[in-house]
């Protein structure tokens, strides 16, 4: 791709994020949300292979769908209380439909069935941008309107995407629908809390996001799309193969790594709130994806493939590690110890 169009498909997904995040007019954050989805479609497609085609395809109908419902959504709550102020939500079907779209716009089940398949024929560079900032605007729609949303409605909804994204996620051997079950597994974790404490949603989102650049990053500089290949990647990238072990334990919620931050301030949240029987499923449902990220680390870091390779191992890489991925990966798997400065901070 011209790296001309590039710039302006990037200016463009950064231009519809801030439009979006900083409107308070559901017309102005549903433009930001169209122009979101027109700019990445591009980007997606930019192989011109036939699974990218149909991943674009996919994705333009699904978002066009979940916009066509935010827009009728704020019409028919503006019809009723003749607010279109993001914040003034208050009709039930408007409150209904609404969760309905963002839900889509996310990826939360059971409207998650088009992000695997999107994520699957997208490269690994526009996968992490489909699983990261492109979930920011809706994201953030979903923590504006959080005081107007059924708490029972969206505890039951990420119940169900933690248990399904664990669960698909078992028996895949594509590492970016690996990482695709692996966001919807996280996004039940940020939903459950949306409605009592809608800061612990963004910061579990903003530490998601870091972890999931690092093991992004990872994949794509070792070009791994496979287990397969995955299994013969240590032996020429060593010091990659140990950093994408760190950020898998760390997406898992492993304790002493950065992911179980979030996990464990979610889990006490739902504590305070008498809804143990919530955190007590989450949690044990989070195992399942505990399966899968111990068997990418171990595909990772430990074992050679059962069947014999043409090429020859070296240990040696000439290309250090980039800079960001240590970076990432430092912040991915460190923070634990200043998290009562966070906590302070939220």
């Amino acid at each position: 791709m011209n790296p001309l169009t590039k710039l302006v498909f990037t200016l463009s997904l950064l231009l519809g994020t801030t439009i979006t995040i900083s409107s308070n007019h559901w017309v102005m954050a549903w433009t930001g949300l169209e122009i979101n989805t027109l700019a990445v479609l591009p980007l997606i497609s930019k192989s011109h292979h036939p699974r990218a085609i149909e991943a674009a395809t996919k994705y333009f109908l699904v978002q066009a769908t979940a916009s066509a419902l935010v827009l009728f959504s704020s019409m028919t709550n503006a019809w009723y209380t003749g607010q279109w102020d993001i914040t003034q939500l208050t009709h039930p079907t408007s409150c209904l439909l609404m969760t309905t779209a963002i839900s889509m716009k996310l990826g939360l089940v059971p409207f998650h069935f088009w992000f695997p398949e999107v994520l699957q024929g997208s490269s690994l560079a526009t996968g992490l941008l489909l699983s990261t900032a492109m979930k920011l605007p809706p994201m953030t729609l979903l923590l504006m309107i959080s005081q107007s949303l059924n708490p029972t409605l969206l505890t039951i909804l990420a119940i169900l995407s933690v248990a399904v994204g664990g669960w698909m996620g078992l028996n895949q051997t594509q590492t970016r629908k690996i990482m695709a079950f692996s966001s919807i597994s996280h996004l039940g974790w940020m939903a459950i809390i949306t409605v009592y404490n809608p800061k612990l949603t963004l910061l579990n989102f903003y530490l998601y996001a870091l972890i999931t650049a690092t093991v992004f990053l990872a994949l794509n500089s070792m070009k791994t799309l496979k287990l397969s290949t995955l299994m013969t990647a240590w032996t020429k990238t060593p010091t990659l193969g140990a950093i994408l072990l760190l950020a898998l334990l760390s997406l898992a919620g492993l304790p002493p790594l950065t992911g179980f931050l979030p996990k464990w301030l979610i889990i006490q949240e739902l504590t305070k709130q008498d809804m143990i029987p919530a955190a007590m499923a989450i949690s044990l449902l989070s195992l399942l994806g505990l399966f899968f990220y111990l068997r990418l680390a171990y595909c990772a870091t430990i074992t050679l493939p059962p069947h014999t390779t043409n090429h020859m191992k070296q240990w040696c890489h000439n290309k250090p590690v980039n800079v960001s991925i240590a970076i990432l990966a430092t912040l991915s798997t460190t923070l634990l110890p200043i998290s009562p400065m966070i906590l302070t901070a939220i």
